[in-house]
């Protein structure tokens, strides 16, 4: 048993104290490390440069501790029980570190628990002990990990079954609100942290519908016996991460259904797919996984090329099944689905690295991206998504919908359950084959391992809907319904952003008006055609203008002025609208409701 202890003598500091009692001796010397990077964000994020005041004790004698390198320490021999105590400085306020101060307390496992080598399967327990602190008094603590010694939502003891289990249950504490409802006889509740109004009965319906909808698709019994929404409420954020039996979410005050209000917003319904992504996870990735995270080695990097798979496919069901538990209509997911393929289109990325690149690449490109990514890489979620739509699709036409991808997700979970084995590179592609007995893997190629561009024309007519490209209105415009009058018919090939009455550049695209007339991200916009200029003036200006017409503009970069002589370019059609029409309207219906002829 490896016996840890966390508690906090003073929020304010952003400090949580860490105890480890290691009962078995090791007479070479114990040797701790901390994880680099967190399942589910896949990127080296170095959670040891936190950890501070390390120390071990051999009874009451102080041992050497000696770094090995940025995340690994050796402990001198200890012939009896080892005691280990440090401090974690917690002030990341997301969903993948620990944040801690006078309103809340959160942690992921990753960031706070070292791991025993050599005694990683071992059970653990911990005492999560309420922070010391007149602010903390009337806190309450959320988590999934197995009580031992405490009440619901109370501190107390905790156990897991090893470590994996241990940093896989992320810890919420403060005075929360919390919803509770049931899924298929599964206690779910949602976790509140932070400011907020919100119509909590809506939310817990919504939430039961997505859920029960997840759980039938893969089938009963669920696989794990209680869930936990923990939601950070901001001013302004996004963001959610899964783990096995919980997910962590941040959004937005204005993201949850106000009291009163009766349509879907479509904050809210960002909110609802995002809680509907994080859900789907609990199958697939939590359980359903590539071979290469079995099990996970947390100290480096481990590549894939199958995140197009697990997040791709993910998020083409989050939005489907808003609308196959009836919580938008068609017109709301055709509108989500086309902002899906707008944001594809508008990226050069798409047609310089395929999806399986992406994902083997989300190390340093994904998730390390800079004001030249949009002309770089391509999303493997977004275009991940769209894959999935072509693949399903294309399934049900050549089956007469009797066979989609919903039965390769379920057969994917039935081969989980019955092996536990992890997924290779073709083995979605053979499900397919031994489910249609048609092989589609020159198809899916094409799809997964290719730039070429996506046959949505083709796909979307098989469900009776028109694929319809026009220029973006404004850089608001995320496509999906028509604008308000005409749009532009020229573009600047940058986007702009409004800073201290000036328009500073954060991207151009690659080959647009902006970049050929010499300007750059980062430039800062003081003057076109000798005047000072809003955002708004620019894009009205933009729809009066015509092609080849020269703009004069006068910018910063860095301290010094420049004049910069740009020469307007046609405007891209890289704006997707979808509109159903009454031919295959019988398979549209089918697709949507994810129904299946017998």
């Amino acid at each position: 048993m490896i016996r840890y202890q966390i508690t906090s003598h003073n929020p304010g500091t952003h400090y949580f104290s860490v105890q480890i009692q290691i009962e078995t001796p090791n007479p070479d010397g114990q040797c701790l490390r901390l994880p680099n990077w967190i399942p589910g964000s896949y990127m080296i994020r170095d959670f040891a440069k936190n950890l501070i005041t390390l120390e071990a004790c051999c009874g009451d004698e102080k041992l050497t501790i000696t770094q090995l390198d940025k995340s690994n320490w050796q402990v001198a021999p200890c012939g009896q029980a080892l005691r280990v105590e440090y401090r974690v400085y917690a002030k990341d306020l997301s969903v993948r570190g620990a944040h801690l101060d006078h309103t809340h307390g959160y942690y992921n496992g990753t960031s706070v628990f070292l791991e025993v080598l050599g005694q990683s399967d071992s059970p653990c327990e911990v005492l999560i002990e309420k922070p010391v602190a007149d602010t903390s008094k009337n806190w309450a603590l959320a988590t999934t990990l197995k009580p031992i010694d405490a009440e619901a939502f109370g501190f107390g003891l905790y156990g897991a079954e090893d470590y994996d289990d241990l940093i896989d249950h992320p810890v919420e504490m403060g005075e929360f609100g919390k919803i509770h409802f049931e899924a298929c006889g599964v206690p779910h509740d949602i976790i509140l942290s932070g400011v907020y109004r919100c119509d909590e009965n809506r939310l817990a319906q919504d939430l039961k519908s997505i859920c029960e909808h997840h759980i039938q698709f893969f089938g009963e019994p669920a696989p794990m016996d209680r869930y936990l929404f923990l939601v950070m409420v901001v001013g302004d954020g996004y963001g959610g991460l899964e783990h096995r039996s919980s997910t962590s979410l941040m959004c937005s005050r204005d993201s949850l259904p106000q009291p009163g209000q009766k349509e879907v917003s479509e904050a809210y319904r960002t909110f609802l797919g995002l809680c509907s992504h994080e859900y789907f996870h609990t199958w697939n990735v939590k359980r359903i996984k590539p071979v290469a995270y079995q099990p996970y080695a947390l100290q480096q990097e481990v590549y894939s090329e199958l995140l197009w798979a697990f997040e791709g496919i993910t998020s083409y069901y989050d939005d489907l099944a808003l609308i196959r538990c009836g919580l938008i209509d068609e017109n709301s997911y055709l509108e989500l689905l086309a902002q899906t393929m707008t944001r594809v289109q508008r990226g050069l990325g798409r047609t310089r690295q395929s999806v399986a690149e992406s994902s083997f690449n989300t190390w340093t490109k994904f998730y390390q991206q800079d004001e030249n990514a949009q002309n770089t890489i391509v999303s493997y979620y977004a275009k991940g998504a769209l894959i999935a739509l072509c693949i399903d699709i294309k399934m049900r036409e050549l089956s007469d919908s009797k066979i989609s991808l919903d039965q390769v997700m379920r057969s994917l979970w039935q081969a989980w359950c019955d092996t536990g084995a992890g997924v290779e590179v073709d083995t979605i592609q053979r499900l397919v084959y031994s489910l249609l007995n048609v092989d589609l893997d020159d198809f899916m190629h094409q799809l997964i391992s290719t730039t070429a561009e996506l046959p949505l024309d083709e796909i979307m007519a098989v469900v009776g809907i028109d694929v319809f490209r026009r220029p973006a209105a404004n850089q608001k415009d995320k496509g999906g319904k028509s604008p308000n009058g005409p749009p532009p018919n020229v573009e600047l090939g940058a986007f702009l952003k409004e800073r201290e009455g000036c328009l500073e550049i954060l991207r151009v695209e690659e080959g647009g008006a902006a970049q050929m007339a010499g300007l750059s991200a980062g430039d800062t916009i003081v003057a076109v055609n000798s005047l000072r200029q809003t955002l708004a003036q620019i894009e009205q200006q933009l729809k009066l203008a015509q092609t080849g017409e020269q703009w004069i503009i006068h910018a910063f970069r860095r301290d010094e002025l420049h004049r910069f002589e740009l020469n307007l370019a046609p405007a891209q059609r890289h704006t997707i609208e979808l509109i159903p029409g009454r031919k295959n309207r019988q398979n549209r219906l089918a697709w949507l409701k994810g129904a299946t002829r017998p």
